[in-house]
């Protein structure tokens, strides 16, 4: 189960960065074919700048400073009750109430990245990791794409369930590609690839956004579901608070017992 939990990790942090900027869809099976374009394709910066506008626009996603998400995971038919503390630019804590383990809990503070179980104490992190970390806990990242990721680019077209969407592949200065599916018609986001290093190897993971309600202007998503190569782990929200006070101390590492 902690093996899982922490497979599991990377995705929750995705998909926190995500919440933040999630769009309305209503998500088909994730079965995926190729698209033929009779219109010009647009560039990446195009897409961007369509969910952006999409999603409520600049100043609506300036205007929130910090969030807080709580909810539930259902890890295999295990519910997992969840806590997602985001603060700008760069402050983020997730915290995993998993029955009969404990407390499994991952945060950045702006500089250092780490982990903490019930069985392995607390861990920095480092590589890879921290830089996917450190990408993802960017509060107003739809806005620093640019600054995020070395080389953003369209990579084709394809459909997510029954929408058509353009891909975009994002290419971050350390780490894997990241590809984004965004509507063809609506410019908003319905899917993203990523890879994550983890115990097991290299795995690739599919994010799908679901349920999604527009909170202080911004549209989010109440549900999220990612699937793995051995799991589909699914995410519930129950409530999502923005510009809460939140101190600083709240996302450093924790000092080892």
């Amino acid at each position: 189960m902690v093996r899982a939990m922490r497979n599991s990790w990377w995705a929750i942090i995705s998909s926190a960065s995500c919440v933040a900027l999630a769009t309305i869809v209503t998500m088909a099976q994730p079965v995926q074919q190729a698209v033929a374009r009779k219109t010009a394709q647009p560039t990446a910066e195009q897409l961007i700048a369509k969910y952006v506008q999409a999603i409520g626009g600049r100043a609506a996603i300036e205007r929130v400073t910090s969030r807080v998400t709580t909810g539930t995971m259902d890890l295999g038919g295990t519910l997992i009750s969840m806590e997602l503390s985001e603060k700008a630019p760069d402050k983020f804590l997730s915290i995993l109430e998993v029955p009969g383990v404990g407390a499994v809990k991952q945060g950045y503070d702006g500089k250092i990245g780490w982990e903490q179980t019930p069985n392995q104490g607390v861990q920095e992190l480092e590589g890879a990791t921290l830089a996917a970390v450190r990408r993802n806990a960017q509060l107003y990242r739809w806005l620093r794409m640019k600054e995020l990721f070395e080389k953003l680019e369209l990579s084709g077209a394809v459909k997510v369930g029954d929408r058509d969407t353009y891909v975009m592949d994002a290419t971050p200065p350390e780490g894997h590609v990241e590809k984004f599916y965004f509507d063809s018609e609506t410019g908003l986001l319905l899917k993203r690839d990523y890879k994550l290093d983890t115990p097991d190897g290299l795995l690739t993971f599919e994010t799908f956004y679901e349920d999604y309600r527009v909170v202080d202007g911004i549209k989010m998503a109440f549900a999220l579901r990612r699937v793995g190569p051995d799991n589909v782990v699914s995410l519930k929200f129950t409530e999502i608070k923005q510009n809460v006070e939140l101190d600083n101390a709240r996302f450093a590492k924790p000092l080892a017992p």
